[in-house]
């Protein structure tokens, strides 16, 4: 069996999920800026690597995220690995503390969370942003009118909660069956939202630098 790459004596990873729309980009910045975490968003990665200049894997991603589908694991967790080694590699935590990860919109699937796990690091939790749908689709329906982004439409939007529903929440489901998983309502400001999330990294004792 591999060993991970990075050890959870020098590393922490959180995996942060939500559908999409439930506002774990806004969520993550406030962690970055109070506890010190390098957010590493897997949908940033792999919409950044589709566009990169001799990517190997940009034709690939390009088409699953036009679908709607899951990229390769694989591809994903590579592009996570590559991310956190560059991240100690140019900003080291100080010494004797650990270095932070969020990785934000993964494991979509629970297969993926094992193989993360196995090659690049066990994680500590995972965070959840229990939000209900309606919420979530005029969240992302407000968004779009800016942002530019494909999947920001009434047809993309519904095809990315179905797959999250069937796929994502084994994922936490299964962590919740290992203590693993801090759950926040995520249907109020972005304020009440923040204070629930703070208690649960809090509660875990995530919260010393």
């Amino acid at each position: 069996m591999a060993t991970p790459r990075f050890s959870t004596n020098d590393v922490t990873v959180v995996f942060f999920l939500g559908g999409p729309g439930s506002g774990k980009g806004t969520q993550s910045a406030n962690l970055v800026k109070d506890y010190g975490f390098v957010h590493l968003s897997a949908g940033d990665l792999l919409r950044a690597e589709q566009v990169r200049e001799g990517s190997q894997y940009g034709d690939l991603i390009r088409e699953y995220i036009r679908e709607g589908k899951i990229v390769p694991m694989q591809v994903t967790v590579a592009l996570l690995s590559n991310a956190m080694a560059d991240s100690l590699a140019t900003s080291p935590p100080p010494a004797g503390t650990k270095a932070r990860f969020l990785v934000d919109g993964f494991p979509r699937k629970l297969d993926q969370a094992v193989f993360f796990e196995e090659t690049v690091c066990p994680s500590e939790l995972v965070l959840f942003l229990d939000c209900p749908e309606d919420v979530m689709e005029a969240r992302l329906l407000k968004r779009g009118e800016t942002s530019g982004r494909d999947d920001d439409n009434a047809a993309s939007i519904r095809k990315r909660f179905h797959t999250f529903v069937e796929t994502s929440m084994p994922v936490v489901d299964d962590f919740e069956k290992k203590n693993k998983v801090v759950s926040v309502k995520a249907d109020s400001s972005v304020e009440q939202v923040y204070e629930q999330v703070k208690a649960g990294i809090e509660a875990r004792g995530l919260h010393t630098r």
